[in-house]
């Protein structure tokens, strides 16, 4: 097996430091977490952000503070963005308008789900236009999988020659109103990947450890942080070193080295 790629997602678009008091909101509170977590093994920062009252945002200007905030600290880990449909306006000039900055990689959803409370909607003309700028900008889409038709549709783009291949997903396992995170549903996702792909793995709250563990068995790569886990299993309020030493305690298990973040650029088809 190849060594395992550690994505972090500190922020994402839910957590407040109401629900849990270890959410990092700030740009600095952001770069402070990925520097921990870097330090444990993660090679990739899956990066969100939030406006000056807390709120998600894809604002361009919020990014590059986090950006340059990385440069002063000398921090290397991919910077991968994302693009999705709640920070903000549902316009694909405003979602993807942070494409043009230093980043090698950025979320791409491949067809419309459910969220708790909202739609994620995301129709042709958008997800065309966020891969022609990924493209244009060389930065790699890792393809946000919420349902299996999603896979069928970077399978679509790749016919038409948008996507290049290896594509390199991320399967988001147990979000409610799309794909429960089962066992059975991760196997079927991973066996209808296109060939020669890479995928991460991601579960939302109690499936976390469960669909990861079947990850880092099955080959495949990880992500973790607040965004996707606020409460640990024993109750207490998670953080997101807390949860990088229990996706490393499994590897350990199973075996699996932990990537670099060179190794992972290699892994993923992306070297500098």
């Amino acid at each position: 097996m190849d060594k395992l790629i550690i994505t972090i997602a500190p922020t994402g678009n839910v957590p407040t430091k109401e629900l849990n008091i270890n959410t990092p909101l700030t740009p600095k509170e952001i770069v402070e977490d990925l520097i921990e977590c870097k330090e444990l093994g993660a090679s990739v920062a899956h990066i969100h952000v939030r406006d000056s009252l807390g709120k998600p945002s894809s604002e361009r200007a919020i990014f590059k503070k986090i950006f340059d905030l990385m440069d002063e600290k000398g921090l290397d880990m991919i910077r991968q963005v994302s693009t999705g449909a709640r920070g903000g306006k549902n316009t694909a000039e405003w979602r993807g308008q942070m494409l043009d900055l230093d980043i090698e990689m950025a979320s791409l959803s491949t067809g419309s789900s459910n969220f708790p409370d909202s739609v994620n909607s995301n129709s042709p003309d958008l997800i065309e236009h966020l891969i022609c700028k990924m493209n244009n900008n060389g930065i790699k889409p890792e393809v946000e999988v919420f349902d299996i038709a999603m896979i069928d549709n970077a399978k679509y783009y790749l016919k038409k020659n948008m996507l290049k291949s290896p594509i390199h997903f991320n399967l988001v396992m147990n979000v409610p109103g799309s794909i429960s995170g089962t066992p059975k549903n991760l196997l079927h996702m991973i066996e209808s990947l296109p060939e020669k792909s890479t995928f991460t793995v991601t579960g939302i709250g109690r499936s976390h450890i469960q669909m990861l563990t079947m990850a880092i068995a099955m080959g495949g790569h990880v992500r973790t942080g607040l965004e996707d886990v606020l409460i640990l299993k024993d109750g207490a309020m998670a953080c997101n070193k807390k949860l990088m030493i229990e996706i490393l305690d499994i590897a350990k298990a199973i075996g699996r080295e932990i990537a670099s973040p060179a190794e992972a650029r290699r892994i993923l088809g992306m070297e500098l």
